[in-house]
């Protein structure tokens, strides 16, 4: 018992102290507070039924706290872009400009064609696929908005680095993102003034919100629980499953699987490979490779939409796409190492080969040409650059 009193007593006196102190803190603090906050204290309790008015005096009293925000300061905050084009800065963007900024601030998680590295959003592609069970929401399939586009790069981009892009900037990669998803040329430029001019493709299928007006008069009613419907039918069955992406089989399968969903027979792969579009005019083989210096400089220039993802020339190698030494003659989808798309590993299989002919078609609409190539790139529009960029691969990655 003894043992027990020494242990509490020293408890009860520390506990006696903490309240005394507690109480004096508190005490003073009812004193030395201005007049307004001590009255609201004291009449909180006893006038529980006026509270606003309490808080309301309490807030009018001036305790010289903090200070109104400036000019600047409200600017910085006040970034928001709508649809309408309001909150817009001045400037402009060229869609060259937007692929050297994208390619050293966006590619390294989105792909340097908007494809998407890893697990991060797909930004290009994706056209045509809403309806499907598994769609790609990407910009060009379906934002509504331009200025989300804008609004959410200036705002939250580079990741890790938010708003650390300038307008102009801003306006150039915005482009860019446009030119991935084929909506505008590789010569446009964005700006403030002809923003509000560029309609996305998916806008119209956005409307009001209604789910207050339609959805819940629905679904208030008497909810049934049992024995709601006679039978049962079943409208649909789960996608296959591509445990391993590069899986023949299983990408087989689905291709199957597409093709009846379509109610067409499923292509072959000679189908694939002859049903190519016809080639447009392609300069002569002794012309591309014998060096035509002009052409060759200016398929260099041309050459820069290329780089960030092929090498050629000496000591070239793969990097996203496979270097492009000795191109003119190879097979498709030949290069050792490289993993290809399963749409070049079926040409290969059937003996395609590149040539004038076949890279002029296919530089001209890759993803038309190709179908289902994981190079997202638009194109070239102009016959005259796929001429120059041809003769410029041929001139420095003869072997």
């Amino acid at each position: 018992m003894s043992k027990f009193l020494n242990i509490l007593a020293p408890a009860i006196g520390g506990a006696g102290a903490v309240m005394a102190m507690a109480y004096t803190l508190a005490d003073q603090f009812i004193v030395d507070m201005p007049a307004p906050l001590r009255e609201a204290v004291a009449v909180a309790p006893a006038n529980a039924e006026e509270p606003k008015d309490a808080t309301a005096r309490v807030m009018a009293a001036k305790f010289s706290l903090g200070r109104e925000a400036t000019t600047d300061e409200v600017a910085a905050w006040d970034i928001d872009v709508r649809p309408d084009g309001q909150g817009l800065p001045p400037g402009s963007g060229d869609v060259m400009t937007g692929e050297e900024l994208y390619v050293d601030n966006c590619a390294m998680c989105h792909g340097d064609f908007g494809e998407a590295v890893g697990r991060w959003p797909v930004l290009a592609g994706g056209q045509g696929t809403l309806t499907n069970d598994r769609p790609v929401k990407t910009i060009g399939s379906y934002w509504p908005y331009l200025s989300t586009v804008f609004d959410y790069v200036h705002r939250a981009m580079p990741f890790g680095n938010a708003q650390s892009l300038s307008d102009d900037d801003v306006y150039a990669i915005t482009a860019y993102l446009l030119y991935l998803n084929d909506l505008v040329d590789d010569d446009f430029e964005l700006s403030n003034e002809n923003f509000t001019e560029v309609r996305m493709p998916n806008e119209e299928n956005f409307y009001p919100d209604d789910r207050a007006e339609i959805e819940l008069t629905a679904f208030t009613g008497d909810v049934c629980m049992e024995n709601c419907k006679d039978a049962v039918d079943i409208t649909g069955r789960a996608a296959v499953v591509d445990v391993t992406p590069d899986d023949a089989a299983a990408r087989k399968r689905r291709e199957e699987a597409a093709a009846a969903a379509e109610g067409t027979a499923a292509p072959t792969e000679v189908a694939a490979a002859e049903t190519a579009p016809a080639a447009p005019a392609a300069p002569a083989a002794d012309d591309a490779a014998g060096g035509d210096a002009e052409l060759v400089a200016a398929g260099e220039k041309v050459f820069r939409k290329c780089k960030a993802c092929h090498a050629v020339g000496e000591g070239a190698s793969n990097k996203v796409g496979p270097h492009l030494n000795g191109l003119d003659g190879r097979t498709v989808g030949g290069v050792d190492g490289f993993k290809y798309s399963g749409t070049f590993t079926d040409a290969q299989a059937n003996g395609m080969v590149w040539n004038d002919e076949t890279l002029s078609a296919f530089l001209a609409n890759p993803k038309t040409y190709m179908k289902g190539t994981k190079m997202s790139f638009a194109g070239l529009k102009k016959q005259d650059d796929i001429d120059a960029v041809i003769a410029y691969i041929n001139a420095e990655g003869k072997e």
